[in-house]
C-alpha cells in the first residue's frame, strides 16, 4: 500500500485516575515495524500533560498491532515524554526497573458497560436496581446478560489484532464483563491491558455505550465491584516451586502493603472493604482457593506440586498495569 493510517495511543494526565488519548497519522510507504513509526507530539496543555506556554509533548511508538476495524491502520501504543526526551512523569511504563521475560502476568480485567443517558449499567433500570446478583455471573439470555454484542465484538478485534486475549466472561453484577490478557514481561503485559482497553473503549463507542473503570461505580451497595486481578510467575515458581517458597513469596507481599495499595487504582477503599470477594484494605493475607484473601493460591498450584502462580486480588481495575507488574517483581524479588 501507498499509505497507512498510524493511531497513536497514549495516557493523558488526568488524576487521580489516568484516561486513554490518540490520534491518527497518515504515513507513506510504510513497513509495517515499529522501528519505522516516526516519533510525534502532541499538545500536553489539553492533556493535563504541560502547560499552554510550553506544551510540546512526546510521542514514543513501544508496541504496534495491526488495527482490525480500519483498512490500512495500525495501533500504536506510546509512552509520553517530556520535549527533552525524557520520561514524562505521567509515563507508567518508564516505571519498570526491571523487565524481565522470566515474569508471566495475567491479568483479569473487569468493568462496567455504561448507558451514558442513565450512567447506570446496562441492565439497570432506571431509578431502581435489576435482581439480585446471582444470574449474571456467565450468564445467558436476555435477562441476564447486557451488551454481548459489544463484548463478543471486542474479543473478534483483539483476536485479530494478535492480543494475547484468553478469553471473556459477564461478570457478577448486571452489565459487568471481564477480560483476560497474558503476556510475558511487565511491559508488554501493560501494552496488551493498554491496547485492549483502547479498544473496548472504541468498540462501545460504537453502540453509544460507555465504558466505567472505577473500582465501585455504584457505590456502597451490595454489588461487586470491578477489580485487575494480577496473576504471575516467575520460573523459579513455575520450575522449582515448592511450599516454603510459595508462603516465602505470600509473606513478602505483606512486607510492601502500603507500596502496591499505592499504585493498585484510586478508589480501592471502596471496593477493598472484606465483603464481595475482597479483603479489607487495611489488611493482609493469603490463602489456598481463598477469593476473599489478599493473595490467593490457586488450588491448581498445590495440586501441581506447589508449582505455578498466584493471584494477587487487589489491583483495581483502574490500576495502571504498567506500575502492578513493576511493583510485584520488585516484591517476588525480595524472596528469592
Amino acid at each position: 500500500m501507498s499509505y497507512a493510517k498510524l493511531e497513536y495511543i497514549w495516557l493523558d494526565g488526568y488524576k487521580p485516575t489516568q484516561t486513554l488519548r490518540s490520534k491518527t497519522k497518515v504515513v507513506q510507504n510504510f513497513s509495517g515495524n515499529l522501528e519505522d513509526c516516526p516519533m510525534w507530539s502532541f499538545d500536553g496543555s489539553s492533556t493535563e500533560q504541560a502547560e499552554g506556554s510550553s506544551s510540546d509533548c512526546l510521542l514514543k511508538p513501544v508496541a504496534i498491532f495491526p488495527d482490525p476495524d480500519r483498512e490500512y491502520s495500525y495501533l500504536i501504543m506510546s509512552e509520553v515524554l517530556n520535549a527533552d526526551g525524557t520520561p514524562h512523569e505521567t509515563n507508567g511504563r518508564a516505571t519498570i526497573d526491571e523487565d524481565d521475560e522470566d515474569f508471566w502476568f495475567g491479568f483479569e480485567q473487569e468493568y462496567f458497560l455504561i448507558d451514558p443517558e442513565t450512567n447506570l449499567p446496562l441492565g439497570f433500570p432506571t431509578g431502581g436496581y435489576p435482581a439480585p446478583q446471582g444470574p449474571y455471573y456467565c450468564g445467558v439470555g436476555a435477562k441476564s446478560a447486557y451488551g454481548r454484542e459489544i463484548i463478543e465484538e471486542h474479543l473478534d478485534l483483539c483476536l485479530k489484532a494478535g492480543l494475547n486475549i484468553e478469553g471473556i466472561n459477564a461478570e457478577v453484577a448486571s452489565g459487568q464483563w471481564e477480560f483476560q490478557i497474558f503476556a510475558k514481561g511487565a511491559a508488554k503485559a501493560g501494552d496488551q491491558i493498554w491496547v485492549c482497553r483502547y479498544l473496548i473503549e472504541r468498540t462501545a463507542e460504537k453502540y453509544g455505550v460507555a465504558v466505567d473503570y472505577h473500582p465501585k461505580p455504584l457505590g456502597d451497595t451490595d454489588w461487586n465491584g470491578s477489580g485487575m486481578h494480577a496473576n504471575f510467575s516467575n520460573g523459579k515458581m513455575r520450575d522449582e516451586g515448592g511450599e516454603t517458597y510459595f508462603t516465602a513469596v505470600c509473606e513478602a507481599f505483606g512486607n510492601f502493603i502500603k507500596e502496591h495499595i499505592d499504585v493498585y487504582g484510586a478508589d480501592n477503599d471502596m471496593r477493598l472493604t472484606g465483603k464481595h470477594e475482597t479483603q479489607s484494605i487495611d489488611k493482609y493475607s493469603y490463602g489456598v482457593s481463598d477469593r476473599g484473601a489478599s493473595i490467593r493460591i490457586p488450588v491448581g498450584t498445590v495440586e501441581d506440586g506447589w508449582l505455578g502462580r498466584l493471584e494477587d486480588r487487589r489491583p483495581a481495575s483502574n490500576a495502571d498495569p504498567y506500575k502492578v507488574a513493576a511493583r510485584i517483581i520488585k516484591t517476588v524479588r525480595t524472596a528469592d
